[in-house]
């Protein structure tokens, strides 16, 4: 049985493709429209059976997802390792395609974690979650900035609680007339956008997806919803991770490394890492030592070494991932199946 490889090189409106044989031979190549319509009339053109391979972009997951069926197997190739492909002298959608249909064939294909659909839908409910917050606090910063152009006297700590902010812009004599609808019009704003927080987080936690799940996640001290959430579905399944130090780079937790001629050299926080973890692990690790004398313990610890206090951050961050990936670890085991299923 002769075995074919599939290069896709995909983009908003075309997706590019290649179809080789074992031994590297061309047996068809073009371009297919991507849409839903064309790729199920273009699937049944394939000879069988296929491997096929693409680069993980914003528009690669529903194309992933409706191909696998059709698929002896189908990867999605991590990005970071994939820039070979575009540092080349020459580079075309074409040559894309073959080069990622020879990847495939000569097993070198940097192959990436692919979340399952639900999850995946799940996810994009907590990144939107993170833009409400973000929306939030741009509010907020302009409610203060316009009361400090006006040279208003406030409280800081009480500004946003409800109560407070009603009474300085009724009594206070330095809000002009003009000022007091763009305050009020920022305030309706803050209120709308942490209802929505509020729903979001109700929402994602109530799911029977997610619930079990979050709760034994919750069981450790100092770990909140919106931690645990972030964890269950920017990880997807703690079975990804082969170590906690590979948990922890993936969280952005950790340096580069460069070697050469048995010298090493350590720079700043690799940007390699999901970005929506680490800000959530960050702000974490400020408060968890509060609730955790464990954490507290690896806070005092890391401080009584000299070093700065976000380092002392990093260091709880990276217990507190070792934490989360037990827990999780510990949960799969007791569910006796694979919570990516």
């Amino acid at each position: 049985m002769h075995l074919y490889f599939v290069g896709l090189d995909v983009h908003k409106q075309v997706i590019a493709y290649c179809v080789k044989t074992e031994a590297g031979e061309i047996v068809m190549e073009g371009t297919v429209a991507a849409t839903r319509a064309a790729l199920d009339q273009w699937v049944t053109t394939l000879p069988r059976p296929w491997h096929g391979g693409m680069e993980a972009t914003m528009f690669s997951h529903w194309i992933y997802h409706h191909l696998k069926p059709h698929a002896e197997r189908l990867e999605m190739g991590h990005p970071a390792r994939m820039k070979a492909i575009s540092s080349g002298k020459k580079k075309s959608d074409k040559i894309d395609a073959r080069t990622i249909a020879d990847l495939l064939r000569c097993d070198l294909f940097p192959a990436c974690f692919v979340i399952s659909p639900e999850l995946g839908a799940l996810r994009q409910q907590m990144r939107f979650r993170r833009l409400v917050v973000e929306e939030t606090v741009t509010f907020k910063n302009k409610t203060a900035g316009l009361l400090m152009e006006a040279g208003v006297e406030y409280q800081r700590r009480r500004l946003h609680g409800k109560r407070y902010f009603k009474e300085l812009v009724q009594d206070n004599q330095w809000i002009h007339e003009e000022l007091r609808p763009l305050l009020t019009f920022n305030r309706e704003q803050i209120e709308t956008l942490q209802g929505m927080d509020q729903r979001l987080i109700r929402m994602l936690e109530r799911h029977p997806r997610l619930q079990a799940r979050v709760e034994a996640l919750q069981a450790i001290d100092g770990v909140g919803p919106v931690t645990a959430l972030t964890w269950a579905l920017e990880t997807g399944t703690p079975e990804r991770f082969a170590s906690i130090k590979t948990a922890v780079s993936y969280c952005g937790l950790s340096s580069a490394l460069r070697e050469s001629a048995g010298q090493q050299k350590r720079g700043p926080l690799s940007k390699q890492r999901n970005r929506h973890l680490q800000g959530v692990l960050i702000e974490a690790a400020k408060m968890a030592p509060l609730l955790n004398e464990k954490l507290k313990a690896v806070q005092q610890q890391a401080k009584e070494k000299g070093g700065h206090r976000n380092r002392a951050t990093l260091a709880v961050a990276r217990k507190l991932v070792a934490y989360l990936l037990a827990a999780d670890r510990a949960f799969l085991a007791s569910q006796g199946q694979s919570v990516a299923a």
